[in-house]
């Protein structure tokens, strides 16, 4: 602690109260405030405990999750435990898991620190990198949302039965390597196991062969070999490789050729790589191919013919004729130095090679190895050493004196300075004086001190020859009885050379080593019995001697022990079991007195901990409306209920035509949606018409035959296979049905067989019904809408005993029953605007549709046009038509209107599973009553069994009016409802 600061990893952070940093980490805190200080001493052991009791698993994944649901991990920022309710980080690198809340504190802190310091030292600022508390490598990404351990779902719920922090999704992250398939475990922690699966067929290196092998056994990086003889063409062109099948090139030809030298003079073996390239030569009648260069002079003559005139170049090429003398009259025409021509030296040009050549008086000024000039006067051969005067550097660099040039470059002076650098060992200093590899230590030194980027290359620093320690070691070695006669040097020493002369025995003593044997050897391994007796009193396990600080094998006898729990005693149990689970769950009530622990066989009073309440979902009934509590425990105190309930509920007009999925958002403040209604439409209006009119003409489909069956095949085969459940539930139908008051029944949670009968006979009474809750809590709703009427007349028992053949339906008829047209469920844009987009009709159309509780998707016809889709949403696809009409104004007026119309008009259609548009608004023959009064030219709907269809509201044709009222001629009214409301006045 500086300065109420913590310090961490070398860089100051601000302190966390240990009280909020218990809850910004989802645990306890470490010290409470006013805590006593005896408590605060036992925290130390109570940790050792802990530690002691971690998992001992041989994978880190296992462990991390054991360690987890056992709270024994610790965050390594603050120290607390993580639990499987924490919001996590974990590094993929080290795979260190870490509250997301202390990593997020420690990345910003850390990344503000490097700013500082560039800023400090005028510097370019680093990027935003920071470094894992667990292995201090740099991270480019900072830590910002929750995720599980693959890393596909953000914010996950623990499930029971899956690991801590895991969503239970397959894992599917890429394995170290180039393994192709990727990992088939459910989302788990630390590195992915390696692979199971066959790795890809791979060719050898010479691509003669091909094998697939276990992708955990096949070498992606270096190939394998087959053994052949690889026969690849060798770099020369002329030879083939002998090798058997490797990786990489094959080399170089090593092939030993008999060859000869350029000059002649020698002829050797040679490896076919090393040769030359081949130069034809010739001496009088000796032709040769030469290959190489033997290094000797030539010492060939020239033209002139002179013994004192060879050539003195190494071996090279020769011509069949001899070179020209180089000191011929025709060859020089200058003196030595080349400043002046020989015919302003010489009276008379020389004759022969042989005649000597004039110096001039002017300086040489050739250029010295040194770089000066050459201060003498025209001369032959080289020039003499440079005797100028220069400043010299000491052997270390630190001071210059002056010295003759030549003399400068044969050894270095010294000067008095003591090097302090140190030496390879780490543990001695230098101390020559003017060392010359000072200046190189300290620039190392001075390089590895200055401050570097995180994402910079580590600096490879060779120790100068200067600074190897030639002192002894005299470190103690591993046997514990000698030192280290080595020269000093870093990492440990090596093994004793020293020996011992006395016997060395295992632990029974029946088996000896004899003497001389190396210093330190440890007791050898015996053959023989271990002799110890088991403390639990079974025969030992057979084993071999071991050394006293080995243990026996545990024992194998399977024995009758009790549980942890207590609850059971198991049998076939191992006696070295220490801790035996019968791994039922635990029942037991916790403090709140209302939820039982979940917990697996557990020890007692493991159930929950002091600091850590029950944390199970209340589960209480509220009051302010039907559903559950869904907050913490917080038993023995009642639900507050201050928060708006977030589950959902529906909201219907009066006549129950309409639905909509709302939050029930009831609270203590207010009753939320519980109480609000939906507005009729014209729809709703349409269909209260529709019922008085078949209450006037007193019309009953179910009884309209005496052998109709007025129920579906799926109801009287649920009827048939449980007859008392159906008859239960039948009674209760007809008792809602018979009551005018009744608009809704709720029917108590069931299983899913029932639940479908209950929607296959509301199906059949005309009702609407929906199922609500999740499992286990999954209960049916029933609703009277306008399109009911009453309830059959027939039950299903006497339907059931009909037979088979009475129950089959009259074929259709244009004079009876008949069936509403189908639906609208979607709105038909007519000639679009060219360009139009998705995006202009969703940012167009979305407030209205959502306003309504409805989704919908855009399709673009092949013709041109362009159709906005009404998507179902729980409800029945009846009652989509009465939402579209009453969007139609809104939807048109948004289309139309604009000050870049989208379309020219927008009219309701039907359109099909497959984009083909059955039907307009605007087609010439009408639906509704006006239709199925002409009934000439429609014919009756099929019908269908399954439970999800709502059956259309069905009328009499002009068979069956004619038994109600007075004979009607074959013409029927244009306008059907006009004739109805004239019955009524009349």
């Amino acid at each position: 602690m500086v300065n109420g600061q913590r310090v961490f990893g070398g860089q100051l952070t601000s302190t966390v109260p240990p009280s909020r940093e218990g809850s910004l980490a989802g645990d306890a805190p470490e010290f409470v405030p006013g805590q006593p200080i005896a408590q605060r001493a036992q925290l130390p052991r109570v940790r050792q405990e802990r530690r002691m009791s971690k998992s001992q698993a041989s994978d880190i994944a296992t462990r991390i999750h054991e360690d987890i649901a056992n709270k024994q991990y610790e965050c390594a920022i603050c120290t607390n435990e993580v639990l499987p309710n924490s919001r996590v980080w974990n590094c993929k690198t080290c795979w260190t898991v870490l509250h997301l809340t202390c990593v997020k504190k420690w990345s910003k802190n850390e990344v503000s620190t490097h700013q500082q310091r560039a800023v400090e030292n005028e510097e370019l600022p680093p990027p935003r990198q920071w470094r894992c508390p667990g292995c201090n490598l740099p991270k480019e990404e900072l830590p910002n949302n929750y995720t599980c351990w693959c890393e596909k779902e953000i914010d996950p719920h623990s499930l029971p039965g899956l690991p801590p922090h895991s969503c239970g999704q397959t894992c599917s992250k890429k394995r170290a390597g180039k393994c192709p398939h990727p990992c088939d475990l459910i989302c788990h922690a630390g590195p992915c196991p390696p692979c199971r699966h066959m790795g890809p067929s791979i060719s050898c290196f010479c691509g003669k062969e091909a094998t697939a092998r276990p992708c955990l056994d096949t070498n992606y990086d270096s190939g394998w070999s087959c053994g052949q003889v690889c026969g690849d063409i060798l770099p020369c062109g002329q030879h083939t490789c002998e090798r058997g099948c490797h990786q990489g090139l094959c080399g170089s030809c090593e092939v030993m050729i008999e060859s000869r030298c350029f000059c002649g003079r020698v002829q050797k073996g040679l490896p076919c790589s090393e040769r030359g390239d081949e130069r034809r030569s010739q001496i009088k009648c000796d032709i040769w191919v030469g290959s190489f260069n033997c290094g000797a002079i030539c010492l060939r003559s020239f033209d002139c013919g002179k013994d004192d005139h060879r050539c003195q170049n190494t071996c090279h090429a020769q011509d069949e004729e001899l070179s020209h003398c180089p000191l011929s009259p025709d060859v020089v025409s200058h003196c030595p130095c080349g400043k002046t021509p020989l015919s302003v030296l010489l009276s008379e040009p020389r004759k022969d090679c042989s005649a000597p050549i004039p110096h001039c008086q002017e300086k040489c000024e050739k250029k010295l190895s040194c770089g000066h000039i050459c201060p003498d006067l025209c001369h032959e051969g080289e020039c003499s050493r440079c005797l100028q005067i220069i400043q010299t550097a000491c052997r270390c660099g630190r001071t210059t004196t002056d010295s003759i040039c030549y003399e400068g470059s044969i050894e270095a002076p010294c000067c008095n300075r003591i090097c302090r650098s140190q030496m390879n060992c780490g543990r001695h200093e230098c101390g020559v004086r003017c060392c010359p590899g000072e200046k190189k230590a300290s620039e190392r030194q001075a390089a590895k001190r200055k401050h570097r980027p995180l994402n910079a290359p580590p600096l490879i620093g060779e120790i100068e020859a200067e600074h190897f320690c030639t002192r002894e070691c005299g470190k103690p070695l591993k046997c514990g009885n000698h030192n280290c006669a080595d020269l000093c040097h870093k990492g440990p020493c090596r093994s004793c050379l020293e020996a011992i002369f006395h016997e060395v025995s295992c632990a029974c003593g029946r088996t000896r080593l004899d003497p001389p044997q190396p210093c330190g050897t440890r007791p050898p391994k015996c053959n023989y019995k271990c002799s110890r007796l088991q403390n639990c009193g079974h025969p030992p396990v057979d084993h071999t001697c071991h050394e006293e600080s080995e243990s026996c094998p545990l024992c194998p006898f399977l024995v009758e022990k009790e549980c942890i729990c207590g609850k059971r005693t198991l049998k076939n149990q191992r006696c070295s079991f220490t801790e035996v689970r019968c791994g039922l769950p635990c029942g037991k009530k916790l403090k709140c007195g209302i939820h039982f622990c979940q917990k697996e066989c557990h020890r007692p009073g493991q159930c929950e901990d002091a600091t850590s309440p029950c944390m199970q979902p209340c589960g209480r009934k509220k009051t302010v409306c039907d559903h559950s509590c869904s907050d913490s425990c917080h038993a023995p105190y009642p639900c507050k209920e201050l928060n708006p309930c977030e589950a959902k509920t529906f909201i219907t007009c009066e006549c129950q035509n309409q639905k909509q999925t709302v939050k029930c958002l009831a609270s203590r403040t207010g009753k939320g949606n519980s109480n609000k209604a939906l507005d009729c439409n014209d729809e709703c209006l349409k269909l209260q018409r529709n019922a008085r009119l078949a209450a006037a003409l007193d019309i009953d489909p179910a009884t309209h035959m005496d052998d109709h069956i007025p129920y579906s095949t799926q109801t009287l085969d649920m009827f048939r296979e449980n007859t008392k459940f159906c008859q239960q539930y039948e009674r209760e139908f007809r008792i809602f049905a018979a009551d005018e008051k009744e608009k809704r029944l709720r029917f108590k949670p069931m299983k899913p067989e029932q639940r479908a009968f209950l929607h296959s006979i509301a199906e059949d009474f005309g009702l609407d019904s929906e199922s609500q809750d999740a499992e286990p809590n999954r209960h049916v709703c029933v609703f009277k809408t306008p399109k009911f009427v009453s309830a059959p007349m027939k039950t299903l028992a006497q339907c059931v005993r009909i037979k088979p053949a009475e129950s089959t339906p009259a074929p259709s008829s244009s004079k009876g029953l008949v069936r509403l047209a189908e639906p609208y469920n979607a709105f038909l844009l007519s000639n679009p605007k060219f360009g139009l987009t998705i995006d202009e009709l969703n940012s167009a159309l979305l407030s209205d549709f959502a306003s309504a509780g409805l989704e919908f998707e855009v399709s673009f016809l092949p013709s041109g046009d362009v159709v906005v889709k009404a998507l179902p949403s729980g409800s029945w696809f009846q009652k989509i038509e009465a939402t579209l009409l009453s969007l139609k104004t809104a939807v048109n007026k948004k289309v139309t209107s604009l000050s870049d119309p989208l379309a020219s008009a927008a009219m309701l259609c039907v359109l099909d599973s497959s984009l083909n548009v059955v039907k307009r608004e605007d087609d010439s023959v009408g639906g509704g009553w006006s239709q199925v009064a002409k009934g000439a030219s429609i014919s009756r709907a099929p019908a269908r069994d399954t439970v999800g269809y709502k059956s259309s509201f069905t009328v009499l044709g002009k068979s069956a009016l004619s038994k109600k009222k007075k004979e009607v001629t074959e013409e029927a009214p244009e306008d059907w409802e006009r004739e109805v409301e004239g019955w009524d006045a009349g």
